[in-house]
């Protein structure tokens, strides 16, 4: 492992981390008094699949590239669907809520992974970039690509929850806006 390695692992991480930190500032706008503990929840939730699906995709050209190929095409659409649900649902709750006090909504366990697998898909092509490395060096470019992700998602949950606490009742249809347009986004990418 030498220093263009490290630096090409970090600036793919930066590449693939930021969907993942315009979701994070998005949750941290519809929550800005989020816990500190909650903060690194998400950053490392993110971390931890944006570091997987590299993995994830090496492991598959090594095994059953075949049928990999066959579903690849929809990998857009399926991080599409997903980030719409999510935003449109708290772009429904924010309107709903917009006239009344405003009252902050906890993102759930299960809205957090959801985000981590829309946001991290498009990463499982990484594999196929990296599909000539060994597995040492595979596993070194997807954990740096995490930790990358990490302190990105980090920053964006601080910067959100800041922005959060000045836009009070309108932060939950930024958020939703936020997700949903990087939802068409990754889908426009990958039909083009």
């Amino acid at each position: 492992m030498n220093l263009q390695f490290i630096l090409n692992s970090v600036l793919f991480g930066i590449g693939l981390a930021m969907d993942a930190f315009s979701v994070s500032l998005s949750n941290g706008l519809n929550e800005p008094a989020m816990p500190r503990s909650k903060s690194f929840l998400i950053a490392g939730t993110f971390a931890l699949f944006q570091a997987l699906m590299p993995m994830i995709g090496w492991f598959c050209v090594h095994t059953i590239e075949e049928a990999f190929h066959a579903v690849s095409r929809f990998i857009p659409w399926i991080a599409f669907i997903l980030l719409l649900y999510i935003g449109g649902k708290m772009l429904l709750e924010g309107i709903r809520n917009r006239n009344t006090e405003h009252e902050e909504t906890s993102l759930g366990t299960g809205s957090l992974a959801v985000q981590a697998i829309a946001t991290s898909i498009d990463a499982l092509s990484v594999g196929f970039t990296i599909s000539h490395y060994g597995a040492a060096l595979a596993a070194a470019e997807s954990i740096i690509i995490g930790f990358v992700t990490f302190l990105i998602c980090l920053a964006g949950v601080k910067i959100g929850k800041k922005a959060g606490t000045r836009l009070a009742g309108k932060a939950s249809i930024l958020g939703g806006i936020i997700l949903i347009a990087i939802g068409v986004e990754i889908l426009l990418k990958g039909i083009l």
